[in-house]
């Protein structure tokens, strides 16, 4: 059996970071848990049920990876993490970052610029305290147990065939729908969530289970909550996508952004 854990890192302590796993079972994978911080991830290995509203925390290698040993009952293969991660200490935009919004900045999905404050030492002390578990940075070439950094948003119009990155960040539905009242914002935004969930459930069986929507009028940190175990499923999926050889590294020695590529994906499920 494989095992993938994808973590949505925040950048900053304060905040909480969805994480997901996911396992290959004999019909092919499924995801086993999907939670909004690391200390979910925590109590339900335990056993014990975890506070509503998420608290911020930074990972810990050695107990995340403890915890979602003892749910999956089989060692974690890899990490997939949403985060800049490198090898040298990250100053300015990276090689990777550069690649990536060369190949996706038409469809609105460049990357964020990465700095020494933000993520700073978040990021630095992740992958050290991975690789001091025997995970190493995988930037080239895919080797098991490692820990790779990916993207959601050109994931997802990979995924969905969109023509731009899909509006379906809950702080920023204002922008995306300027014009429509609060129910309407809100109504669209229930929409394209659906639509997400729909097409990774097509591909990664259990998803729609472990994500279902919040109520309509769930206030916004319940929102966040989803949008953040959203974004962890997808990064399980792109480590999926990596160990099956249907995502591709952007980026050099130091530093690389794994990405799945839809003409892989429908050569791997057979479409012309």
């Amino acid at each position: 059996m494989t095992t993938i854990l994808g973590i949505d890192a925040a950048w900053t302590a304060t905040q909480p970071s969805g994480i997901a796993l996911v396992s290959s079972e004999a019909s092919g994978w499924r995801v086993t848990f999907a939670g909004s911080s690391y200390g979910h991830l925590i109590d339900h290995a335990a056993g014990r049920i975890p506070s509503l509203r998420p608290s911020g925390s930074v990972a810990e290698a050695a107990g995340v990876l403890a915890a979602a040993e003892q749910i999956a009952r089989a060692p974690i293969d890899l990490v997939a993490v949403d985060m800049p991660l490198s090898l040298q200490t990250i100053a300015e935009r990276r090689v990777s970052d550069s690649l990536v919004s060369k190949a996706y900045g038409a469809r609105h999905c460049s990357t964020h610029t990465p700095s020494s404050i933000r993520p700073g030492r978040i990021s630095d002390d992740m992958r050290a305290g991975f690789e001091e578990c025997g995970y190493k940075l995988l930037t080239k070439n895919l080797a098991v147990p490692g820990i790779l950094e990916v993207y959601p948003h050109p994931a997802l119009v990979e995924l969905t065939g969109a023509a731009r990155r899909l509006p379906y960040k809950v702080g920023k539905i204002r922008d995306y729908w300027p014009t429509d009242t609060a129910v309407g914002r809100r109504t669209r935004l229930f929409e394209t969530w659906r639509m997400i969930v729909a097409s990774l459930d097509a591909r990664l069986p259990g998803a729609g289970d472990v994500l279902p929507l919040p109520p309509f009028d769930a206030p916004t940190w319940q929102l966040k909550s989803f949008e953040d175990m959203l974004d962890a499923v997808v990064c399980a999926w792109v480590g999926i996508c990596a160990f099956e050889g249907t995502a591709v590294p952007f980026g050099d020695e130091t530093s690389a952004i794994w990405i799945p590529q839809s003409h892989l994906l429908a050569r791997q499920s057979g479409q012309p």
